[in-house]
């Protein structure tokens, strides 16, 4: 009886981690990629009007915020700013812009110096994948409302060759 305690507490004690591991790596990707030769679909900036506001939230051990503007004119902006232990890390600033007949996503990011990180010429573009009720892909960037105080955010992060998926929580603020 001994025995079977023991083979009990290895199980849960090094078996059950693993499981869960690896269930935590089979996790389908929340991003989504145009195939080839796949245009992006119709869409109009007035679909998106969930995502503006004053957004929250934690993450990498310290605190972000983003604030995205109302449609107009055919496109929304947005500022990310990202802090750590009281310090600002870096900025972004954003557009989601009718182009196209579609949506596209932009950005550049800016050390606490506003020196920019892409070339002048240069922003990080994201074409629109699919627009669902209370979702937009982009091409590995998706916003997902949750409810109306809450959104995450799911982006493809390369760092150095190596692409993970990173998930933002963003809590609606009242200014």
């Amino acid at each position: 009886m001994f025995t079977f305690y023991v083979r009990c507490l290895f199980l849960l004690t090094f078996i059950g981690p693993l499981n869960t591991a690896f269930a935590e790596n089979t996790t389908p990707p929340q991003t989504e990629y145009l195939a080839e030769q796949q245009n992006s679909p119709a869409a109009s900036i007035e679909d998106l009007d969930w995502i503006s506001g004053y957004w929250q939230g934690e993450i990498w051990g310290g605190q972000f915020e983003e604030i995205w503007s109302r449609p107009m004119a055919g496109s929304m902006m947005a500022s990310f700013k990202f802090t750590e232990n009281n310090q600002v890390k870096f900025y972004e600033l954003m557009t989601i812009s009718e182009h196209q007949g579609s949506l596209l996503l932009q950005l550049k990011h800016f050390g606490q110096d506003l020196i920019g990180w892409e070339e002048k010429e240069q922003s990080m573009d994201f074409k629109l994948v699919r627009l669902t009720d209370n979702a937009v892909y982009f091409e590995g960037y998706t916003y997902k409302s949750i409810s109306h105080n809450e959104m995450h955010v799911f982006v493809v992060i390369d760092n150095d060759g190596e692409k993970h998926e990173t998930k933002f929580v963003f809590k609606r603020h009242s200014q």
